[in-house]
């Protein structure tokens, strides 16, 4: 195995989790993930020779991984044929998460992508912007927007929740 092929392997082993997680938070659809970090990994790979050194390769994956996932929905057009329940139950979150979870799933998928990118990626709203392909300031409005209705729909889950408890 070469230099390059190592270089790489060891990028992959550190950074599939981190993609996959992302694709997961984007998408809350296992296979889906998987797909999206897959791809963005091979993607990577047959461009290490360019960004290994000069770019920084874990986002070039993430900007990958979400611009590959926006052309597979407008190619076809898997948010209209396909709308997920946001009052499905999610397995891997309970209580006040579950809740969260649903708002974030309810929201718009710009604002969606940007919330995940910018807190649970915790990358900088130039990073996001950069992997969106938006300006910042569309990154901020996004991310206004959806802070906004996380607000709004978690007041609505706290005060329809407390409504339905029974005094003791």
């Amino acid at each position: 195995m070469g230099r390059r092929d190592s270089e790489f392997r060891e990028f992959f082993e550190a950074e599939f989790p981190r993609l996959y997680r992302l694709a997961f938070l984007l998408t809350h659809n296992a296979d889906e993930a998987e797909d999206l970090a897959q791809e963005a990994m091979v993607r990577t790979y047959r461009a290490w020779d360019r960004i290994r050194e000069g770019e920084y390769p874990l986002a070039y994956a993430r900007a990958v991984l979400v611009n590959h996932r926006r052309s597979l929905a407008r190619r076809a057009k898997i948010a209209a044929a396909h709308p997920r329940d946001p009052s499905e139950p999610v397995a891997e979150f309970e209580g006040d998460r579950l809740s969260l979870w649903q708002s974030l799933l309810a929201l718009p998928k710009a604002q969606r992508d940007a919330i995940v990118l910018r807190y649970y990626e915790d990358l900088t709203e130039a990073e996001s912007a950069a992997i969106m392909r938006c300006p910042v300031g569309t990154v901020k409005s996004h991310l206004r927007r959806g802070l906004s209705r996380l607000r709004v729909g978690l007041a609505d889950d706290a005060g329809s929740s407390s409504e339905s408890r029974e005094p003791v």
